[in-house]
């Protein structure tokens, strides 16, 4: 039922779909050969199928999308790129993309800089190829490889299938034809979207009185895309989610015409104004009303010294003002939604027991009550 739906932190269901299916052949084996053994075993062959399961994925999509079956090495590409991953230049994890196309495409490419062929880089050099990438940090430039060596350096148009590396700073994505597939880190290939979701912020969305249903949709693509942007840029941000008419008076640099964030540059701006120390100041519309703005108010219980002065000045602000939901990001990733004074989890807290409930009937007379209920009906 879990994979009925996409998952909200999953960039495709495809790898694990791929690793599941491996995993109930594996266990019909075992079961027929009722032998505890090959169970052992089996479960150190799906331990280390992961990156194989990426692999049939990958394959199935290149080979849909281009008709044709591709000769990309891609298990081999695979490995390369945790490698890649893993290795820093002058203590710098690597940044950039590289795109691996198939040989049969590459005279489509309109290089800006190409390598002769008895020079071209060995893929499998991942410290050569982590200090190539320095050529595209930051850019809209892309090392191109052929699966075994990087061929050259490209910009704009790109084939339609094609299988791409992005790396960011301390982990990266599996793209083919733009789309993620799964993210890698730690040497290892992870289904997770390594981005905050914001599920409580929506659910909270959905209860307010908000008219037309459009602008909760609005206000909260907004948000998502400032949050998105801090998490990228790794920087620390608090945004006040201000729902009160009239609007709160709260103390930072106020403007004198709001911003409509629903334009590309008013929200490329305050993308911009979340580095500074202070909150951005949001309305329902969605427009920002001010930054810098800082968050007062009582000490209350539940305080967490360790989530440092951004969470608990959230507490404290959205405990004393009602109407108002703050969303913090932290410089190391967790992303909190506090109302009322309170974090919003989505997690439940399940505490298992480790013994029975209840006295499970015996065998004999659950029959006995099954045969009696049926010759009743």
């Amino acid at each position: 039922m879990w994979f009925t739906e996409h998952h909200p932190n999953v960039c495709a269901i495809g790898p694990t779909e791929r690793w599941l299916e491996h995993a109930v052949w594996l266990m019909s084996q075992d079961v027929i050969s009722a032998h505890s053994v090959h169970s052992g075993t089996s479960g150190y062959v799906l331990a280390g199928y992961a990156t194989r399961a990426v692999c049939d994925y990958i394959v199935d999509l290149l080979n849909e999308s281009s008709g044709m079956d591709m000769q990309l090495p891609v298990y081999q590409v695979l490995n390369t790129i945790l490698d890649i991953s893993n290795t820093k230049e002058e203590g710098q994890w690597p940044q950039g993309e590289i795109c691996f196309i198939e040989p049969r495409m590459l005279h489509q490419l309109d290089f800006m800089a190409q390598f002769p062929e008895r020079e071209q880089p060995t893929l499998s050099n991942a410290k050569h190829i982590r200090k190539l990438l320095i050529a595209v940090e930051n850019a809209n430039r892309k090392l191109v490889s052929n699966g075994k060596h990087v061929v050259g350096i490209v910009t704009g148009q790109l084939p339609a299938s094609r299988l791409t590396a992005d790396f960011r700073v301390g982990h990266g994505f599996i793209r083919i034809n733009g789309d993620p597939v799964c993210s890698f880190r730690d040497g290892s290939y992870h289904s997770f979207t390594h981005q905050a979701k914001l599920v409580q912020l929506e659910e909270v969305l959905l209860d307010m009185d908000i008219e037309p249903q459009e602008k909760k949709h609005l206000l909260f693509k907004c948000i998502n895309i400032i949050v998105h942007h801090a998490e990228d840029k790794k920087h620390g941000c608090t945004l006040v989610i201000d729902l009160n008419n009239p609007m709160l008076n709260i103390s930072g640099q106020h403007l004198t015409d709001p911003l409509d964030l629903r334009e590309a540059h008013n929200i490329e701006l305050a993308q911009s104004l979340s580095k500074l120390d202070g909150a951005l100041h949001i309305g329902p519309e969605p427009e920002l009303y001010g930054f810098g703005c800082i968050l007062d108010g009582f000490a209350i219980p539940g305080e967490d010294r360790a989530r440092g002065a951004r969470f608990n000045s959230a507490l404290r602000f959205t405990a004393q003002y009602k109407n108002v939901v703050v969303v913090v990001v932290s410089e190391d990733k967790p992303v909190s939604v506090v109302q009322d004074g309170i974090e919003l989890k989505a997690q439940c807290v399940w505490t298992p027991t480790s013994s029975c409930l209840g006295t499970p009937p015996l065998l004999q007379d659950w029959l006995d009550k099954s045969y009696e209920v049926a010759c009743g009906e």
